[in-house]
């Protein structure tokens, strides 16, 4: 097979893998993001501390995380053509991996969040701060790099998927290796094939590792603004006590 024949195939196909991971990654990180925040705020000791929702919810979670990607796939045939109509093409696998990447991101922001500093949620407590303002003022700005470094793994790990996906008459490059990399013994297509995905992933790496380290160092700079707006917000306090002393 020449370029020119390869060519209009290895554009189509990264055409509906970017499609499909576009669209799956979109809804993973908003189905995901409150799922995870939610598994802290309902923990023991949380600010909504709820036991019975939080295993509930990590039940859910770990059901999705535990099946694997095919499987997923056949299991949910019936919902995806609900949904979209069909069960083949790039447009039918979004449903299988946005389903696949709602349990994986939450688990990477629930741990994403735990690693937020305390101190910080009880400084906006004592300041009068209702829940809703500690998750956005506090725990999702302050967990925002390792939020940034969890999409971009989810990103990944969907990129993956969408070649399992291919497999099953999903599009996109997976298909396109499988129909003609290893049905029709095309390996100088297969192979480029492999590189393209190598380097797409490699891309996405460093571009999620760039932004994770730029917002840690502004971060860094910026300083813990609710520990000092609490300190500002308690030196009125203390120079009345000097005055009335």
């Amino acid at each position: 097979m020449t370029w020119s024949e390869m060519q209009p195939l290895l554009e189509q196909a990264c055409t509906e893998t970017l499609i499909m991971v576009g669209w799956s990654t979109l809804i993973a990180v908003v189905g995901g993001l409150p799922l995870g925040i939610l598994l802290v705020l309902t923990d023991r000791g949380g600010l909504l501390q709820n036991t019975v929702v939080n295993k509930v919810i990590g039940q859910i979670v770990n059901i999705g995380r535990s099946l694997p990607f095919i499987i997923l796939m056949v299991a949910l045939m019936n919902f995806t053509r609900w949904v979209t109509g069909t069960t083949i093409g790039s447009e039918a696998a979004i449903v299988p991996l946005a389903i696949g990447g709602i349990p994986f991101f939450a688990r990477l922001v629930e741990t994403a969040v735990r690693e937020v500093d305390h101190g910080l949620v009880e400084a906006v407590q004592a300041m009068g701060g209702n829940t809703w303002t500690i998750v956005g003022k506090v725990l999702v700005p302050e967990a925002l790099p390792s939020l940034i470094a969890s999409t971009t793994t989810t990103v990944i790990a969907l990129i993956g998927y969408s070649a399992m996906a291919g497999t099953v008459g999903g599009g996109g490059l997976g298909d396109l290796a499988v129909r003609y990399g290893y049905q029709r013994f095309e390996t100088g297509l297969m192979w480029i094939t492999v590189a393209i995905l190598a380097v797409v992933i490699s891309l996405i790496q460093f571009a999620g590792d760039f932004a994770a380290r730029a917002l840690h160092r502004r971060g860094a700079r910026s300083g813990p603004g609710p520990k000092l707006r609490l300190l500002k917000g308690e030196k009125p306090a203390s120079a009345e006590v000097g005055k009335a002393a």
